[in-house]
């Protein structure tokens, strides 16, 4: 049985892992846009979330199970999409696939993963697969198809990326001396734009209708932070808006997640779910996170890191632990459910867009 890790468990796994990635791996995980502005306001946005707990209640018994795109999860928080897996551990994607499984948590597996689509389905449950649209839209179709193929459940569209933002510390060169001969592998033999990563920068809110009619999967649509816009994906037919800022990593002074999620969620009123991520780092952000207005709460960094620190298992007791701290939380506050922590949240001037 996976067990909680215990302390200043993050602090470990930090420095585990840059221990064991390839220097030019490390840098390119943990940099950010700019000054990092928008990178530590995303983790100090959690922080300053306060909570009024409420006594008298019966909390011996708490459901935390949520229900999003026709599958049922254990737990409110998944793991978001991030590449370069096969960097931190031999079986990258296949590792996550199994750990979210084995925790009953979502799994979002990014485009450019260094596995088989197939092969990343077949290793745990259910996942959803993360998209850039490409400037000639019907190029990245074989990509798409294959992940249909697989048994994604979902396309997540990232919004957010007309071009990768710059990157302070990480050059293309600094990649020489790492083998990533199998970057992006699901893109094998596709159109050259698609192969160098050329995203379109002319999305429309046409694209969802476009995305959902020719996958024929739920679409959500990842890098919202304005409520208009969160308007704008739902008429085209999203099934989720997902609160993003690309973890600090594209525009620098973009507002934190935290600070936005409780607007975007208000405008949605319940329309779809809506989802979070940005910053988040144990059970106490995922409950602010909630808190806030979230279906779901996603991580990002923290499970790359547990993979480059100790593969699979380690990734386990991550999700564990995050899971316990968040039971341990919504228990202490009085709540019973993820909906319940709502009602006490205090707010705290959030800017408002």
């Amino acid at each position: 049985m996976t067990k909680a890790l215990h302390g200043r468990w993050l602090d470990d796994i930090r420095a585990r892992a840059e221990e064991r990635l390839p220097s030019s791996v490390w840098r390119y995980v943990m940099a950010t846009a700019g000054e990092g502005i928008t990178d530590a306001a995303n983790a100090e946005a959690w922080r300053s979330v306060r909570f009024t707990p409420r006594v008298l209640r019966d909390v011996r018994e708490i459901d935390l199970g949520v229900s999003l795109h026709g599958d049922d999860y254990r737990l409110p928080f998944g793991v978001a999409p991030t590449s370069l897996q096969r960097a931190a551990y031999d079986d990258g994607e296949l590792a996550m696939a199994r750990a979210t499984a084995a925790t009953g948590v979502p799994h979002v597996v990014s485009s450019n993963a260094g596995h088989r689509f197939a092969e990343i389905g077949a290793a745990g449950g259910p996942w959803w697969l993360q998209a850039y649209l490409t400037a000639t839209r019907e190029d990245c179709l074989p990509m798409l198809e294959a992940g249909v193929a697989a048994g994604a459940r979902a396309i997540v569209l990232t919004v957010d990326t007309p071009f990768p933002g710059a990157k302070h510390d990480v050059a293309d060169d600094d990649f020489a001396e790492v083998d990533l001969s199998w970057h992006r592998i699901n893109y094998a033999g596709l159109a050259p734009s698609t192969q160098r990563g050329a995203w379109a920068a002319d999305l429309a809110p046409s694209d969802i209708t476009w995305l959902g009619e020719r996958t024929g999967l739920p679409v959500v649509v990842k890098g919202v932070l304005h409520p208009d816009d969160a308007d704008a994906c739902v008429d085209a037919g999203a099934s989720a808006v997902w609160v993003s800022n690309h973890g600090g990593r594209q525009l620098d002074r973009a507002v934190a997640t935290g600070e936005v999620l409780a607007h975007v969620a208000e405008r949605v009123a319940g329309r779809v779910p809506v989802y979070v991520d940005g910053g988040v780092r144990g059970g106490a952000d995922v409950m602010a996170g909630l808190a806030l207005g979230a279906d779901a709460v996603f991580l990002g960094r923290v499970p790359f890191l547990a993979l480059a620190a100790g593969g699979e298992d380690l990734v386990r007791s991550v999700l564990t632990t995050v899971g316990a701290e968040l039971e341990e939380n919504v228990r202490l506050s009085g709540a019973r459910s993820a909906a319940e922590t709502r009602p006490i949240r205090r707010e705290t001037g959030q800017n408002r867009p």
